[in-house]
């Protein structure tokens, strides 16, 4: 799994905020669309915090929070989103209580979790029973594995294409998962 120092970190928001920009904005839709009225979002590997400042822009009562292993993207995200509840941790070991959270969202990491199990069954440990997972990555990332893993631990799982407007094809695939 790839941690990001200072530079890395820097580096890869920049890039973000000319590259994703848009996927981002997608992403927020759909988790906005997703949570109920002063609903809690967990959004895993937040990395510089662009999807969480979406998602206060577009639904300023919700409860955010992002989790990243590396101190450095906490960092930028923290500058970024005020008001989010941010810490550093570990897909696989999450500190949260059990069933914390209305929607969990994740954009672009999980072909970095190097244990998808575990990360499902955490994942579904900090989702509310009624709640919603949703995982976006890259179209052929690990995508048996994950579509497996999530299928161990959620009731339902649906994988959707994400095409970009005005892209030909399907870059991104959004797992979407429920207890």
């Amino acid at each position: 799994m790839t941690t990001f120092d200072a530079r890395r970190s820097a580096g890869y928001d920049r890039r973000a905020s000319r590259l994703l920009h848009g996927l981002h904005r997608r992403i927020a839709a759909d988790t906005a669309d997703a949570t109920a009225p002063g609903g809690t979002v967990l959004d895993i590997g937040t990395g510089p915090g662009r999807l969480l400042a979406e998602l206060a822009a577009r639904r300023p009562e919700l409860r955010l929070h992002g989790a990243d292993l590396s101190p450095h993207m906490i960092g930028l995200a923290r500058r970024r989103v005020d008001g989010a509840a941010l810490v550093v941790a570990d897909v696989a070991e999450l500190p949260f209580p059990d069933g914390a959270f209305d929607t969990v969202v994740s954009s672009l990491s999980m072909h970095e979790w190097p244990d998808l199990p575990a990360a499902a069954r955490e994942l579904r440990r900090v989702l509310r029973p009624q709640g919603r997972l949703m995982v976006y990555d890259f179209r052929f990332a690990r995508a048996r594995a994950a579509r497996a893993a999530l299928g161990d631990r959620f009731a339902t799982v649906t994988v959707t294409p994400v095409r970009p407007r005005r892209h030909p094809v399907a870059l991104v695939t959004r797992y979407t998962a429920e207890p």
